[in-house]
């Protein structure tokens, strides 16, 4: 558990560190931060409790609403019309 300890305290050094009370009081600041790849150890007490990092997008992105992302289905005209005598009573109803 000690080993943890340190290696997260020189983990931690290598970036800025913040305290929970400053992260509170400043998270607008500290988000434009993180927005321009700066990175953050948040410290509760001497103790690492997170690391707020920005988020690499996947380069794939949902499509806009409406754009056709694939080909439009084709049926029989007759697909959706209304079914005959013979048909409803061949489906029980």
């Amino acid at each position: 558990m000690q080993l943890n300890l340190v290696q997260a305290q020189s983990y931690c050094y290598s970036m800025k560190t913040i305290t929970t009370h400053y992260a509170k009081t400043h998270l607008s600041r500290i988000l434009k931060e993180v927005q321009h790849a700066e990175e953050f150890v948040v410290m509760c007490d001497p103790v690492p409790a997170g690391r707020w990092a920005a988020i690499i997008p996947s380069g794939r992105r949902r499509p806009l609403v409406g754009t056709v992302t694939s080909e439009q289905v084709k049926c029989k005209k007759d697909a959706l019309a209304p079914l005959g005598d013979a048909d409803l009573r061949e489906w029980g109803l």
